[in-house]
């Protein structure tokens, strides 16, 4: 292993209320035991990504947790589309299944939060009756109470956070291009060396929307609905940057790669230079596997790179909400969320707030290894904020219209 596998297991912080008084604290507290009486024995449907192996067993290691300690079963749906667990809810309600809906926990992106929140799919708010809730202090960080723009209001939960990260062979490429411009340029004096996932895959759309953030010449306007602007003149810069660089691609843009591992498994067998995913552990479990060479190092454009925060959601009529709010708090419990930040096991970096956390734990979150080829936090540069949902959508289908692969 390049780095390392061990670690000193946290415990599970169950009891941390905030509240203005020691009632307010006792009531929490007891509220908080009658959810964890009533989850014992549920099983929780949890409807995620299942597209990596990593993430997958760090789903099973949380189920096998969640059942030892608080006898709560974890059945992890495999999804390839967060879509698929909302259209199932959204069938639901409108068979008038108001309660004992399949799915009790989704794994969801802002996109389809958006739409869930907008069409009353959602159970809660619920947030705030987590005790590990605290940890993240959401006070200090608004990020977490923004989705893309929306406001979560205690409708989901935030549990990891992820950016965009570039990735390359120092010893192929020691001055990467860390900018548009500069890509563009590169790839026309490498033709055929780079590439992106194909949208509307999440990685793919991502890319789409890192262009146009740096390219529009008024940029502010995709932090509104796109209903308010002039899709067309907003976007033209990006169609623009497109037209110039799908001729310059592997296989020329006749066709594209699925995801993060497609353009790892490129990378791999030296058909591209530069690769990038949303995790900066991607790059350094392809060193640890052997697929990259140990020489691969992560790195980040000069105006900076999209970044989101991950969250988890309770459908309005989720057959066993308290198991998934026991499992929820689970995993923002500083031993989960050591382990999920560790890249022997997954990479996705924390939403817990160090401050609020022991001596102890801060200095293991600190001290963790994060792999050869990850960047110090200090140097991941500005994390550029998600447009509104919608512009998500109407990138997609513009893309596919444009250039869908025939």
């Amino acid at each position: 292993m390049l780095f390392r596998r061990g670690m000193a297991t946290l415990s599970v912080i169950l009891g941390l209320f905030g509240g203005s008084s020691a009632g307010a604290a006792d009531k929490a507290s007891t509220e908080w035991t009658q959810v964890l009486e009533a989850a014992r024995g549920q099983t929780v449907y949890w409807n995620a990504w299942g597209g990596d192996p990593r993430i997958n067993a760090y789903i099973d290691w949380a189920g096998e947790q969640a059942h030892e300690r608080f006898g709560v079963s974890v059945v992890h749906v495999k999804l390839t589309d967060t879509a698929e667990a909302v259209a199932r809810v959204l069938a639901e309600k409108s068979a008038g299944r108001s309660e004992g809906g399949a799915v009790d926990l989704i794994w969801i992106n802002g996109e389809n939060f958006a739409a869930m929140k907008r069409n009353g799919l959602l159970f809660g708010p619920w947030l705030d009756r987590l005790p590990n809730h605290r940890l993240t202090d959401p006070a200090n960080n608004p990020e977490l109470n923004l989705d893309f723009g929306v406001a979560v209001d205690g409708l989901e939960m935030p549990w990891a956070r992820a950016r965009l990260v570039f990735y390359r062979d120092t010893v192929v490429l020691p001055e990467p291009p860390l900018n548009t411009d500069a890509l563009l340029a590169w790839t026309r004096e490498n033709p055929g060396r780079f590439t992106y996932p194909l949208p509307p895959s999440f990685l793919g759309t991502t890319f789409l929307k890192q262009v146009l953030i740096e390219r529009a010449a008024n940029s502010s306007a995709l932090y509104n609905p796109v209903s308010e602007a002039d899709f067309a003149a907003i976007s033209k810069p990006l169609c623009d940057y497109l037209d110039a660089l799908h001729p310059t691609l592997w296989r020329q843009a006749r066709s594209f790669p699925e995801n993060a591992g497609g353009m790892r498994r490129l990378m791999s067998d030296g058909e591209i230079d530069i690769a990038f995913a949303f995790s900066q552990a991607d790059a350094s479990a392809g060193i640890d596997s052997g697929e990259l060479p140990a020489t691969v190092r992560n790195y980040v454009f000069d105006a900076g790179t999209i970044g989101n925060v991950s969250f988890l959601a309770i459908p309005f009529n989720a057959g066993h909400s308290n198991a998934a709010m026991v499992l929820a708090n689970f995993l923002l419990s500083p031993e989960a969320q050591m382990r999920k930040q560790d890249p022997a096991y997954w990479g996705s970096a924390t939403v817990l707030s160090l401050g609020q956390l022991t001596r102890e734990q801060a200095d293991a979150f600190r001290n963790l290894d994060l792999g050869p080829a990850a960047l110090p936090a200090d140097q991941l540069g500005t994390m550029l904020a998600e447009p509104h949902p919608s512009w998500t959508e109407a990138l997609e289908a513009e893309w596919v219209r444009r250039y869908g692969v025939r």
